[in-house]
């Protein structure tokens, strides 16, 4: 019976993974208009909808939301800012890994890696009341950290080619 999982040390998914970490980037703004959305009881989708860069500012002048919901809403739309702030660096380092000759399993592991810290990080920054603070800078400098392995890891393949 064939699987339908791929095999990582064989099938390249690290492309698959540029979309994934882009819906990883959205998903704080349904976390943030849910939220506003239960504390206020009036629709978010219109204030995002008719202008989606004010919806923090919306959230910070309405008296509806208590303080800690503020707080999270808030912080949503920080992760979500950070997120397209560090995609570009992601898809990049992405496509001068594979585009190099990295090894399949290196390029699916560092991905793999970011998308899962990518998303520990969204919910350490916008929960950050539950847990340590300095764990959000910890995940970022880790994503970061990968995109830079995969710089690396390309820089050498393409330096080995060279000397071929």
């Amino acid at each position: 019976m064939a699987s339908y999982l791929p095999n990582l040390v064989r099938d390249n998914v690290s492309f698959y993974t540029i979309p994934i970490a882009l819906v990883i980037a959205l998903a704080p703004r349904f976390y943030a208009a849910n939220a506003y959305e239960a504390a206020t009881k009036k629709p978010a989708s219109d204030q995002v909808k008719i202008n989606p860069r004010s919806f923090a500012q919306t959230v910070s002048e309405d008296q509806a939301v208590d303080s800690k919901t503020k707080g999270r809403i808030l912080r949503a739309e920080a992760a979500i800012s950070n997120s397209y702030e560090n995609l570009g660096l992601f898809a990049a380092a992405v496509t001068a890994g594979n585009m190099s000759g990295v090894a399949t399993s290196t390029m699916n592991g560092l991905s793999i890696g970011y998308i899962a810290v990518r998303f520990a990080y969204n919910h350490i920054y916008i929960f950050q009341d539950l847990v340590i603070p300095q764990l959000r800078s910890a995940a970022y400098l880790t994503g970061v950290g990968l995109c830079m392995a995969m710089f690396v890891q390309a820089g050498m393949a393409m330096n080995a080619r060279v000397l071929l």
